[in-house]
């Protein structure tokens, strides 16, 4: 296999990174690289900009709880403000006492918007 800047022999990537070779040669999950950055200043900028103007949603501040408790006092405080509704609180309610926090994403750590690729 190769790649501008990169040599592996199949074999060796099969056995190194099975799942990874497994898309790579079925030609799954394809993404078009159109351009990267060299210099880590631009870069970190890119980052900061990726988030500049974002407001978190019920779910991103869910990703950043660590039990069912601390979800459900997230999502009362969101509702009494009234940015989420009597009826869609009630389903995330549901949802995260029947699955866990987890299953509405990953944990969200301190940094997260901080360390998160920009081409992601």
């Amino acid at each position: 296999m190769n790649m501008p800047g990169m040599e592996i022999d199949k074999e060796r990537l099969k056995r190194l990174f099975p799942h990874l070779a497994e898309e790579v040669l079925q030609g799954r999950c394809k993404i078009r690289i159109d351009s990267y950055r060299t210099d880590p200043v631009t870069a970190e900028r890119a980052v900061m900009r990726r988030f500049a103007g974002y407001n978190p949603t019920v779910i991103d501040f869910i990703r950043r709880c660590d039990t069912v408790e601390q979800a459900e006092e997230i999502i009362d405080f969101m509702e009494r403000r009234g940015e989420i509704s009597e009826e869609y609180a009630g389903r995330l309610r549901e949802k995260i006492r029947r699955e866990g926090v987890r299953s509405l994403g990953p944990k969200k750590n301190p940094g997260y918007y901080e360390e998160t690729d920009p081409i992601t």
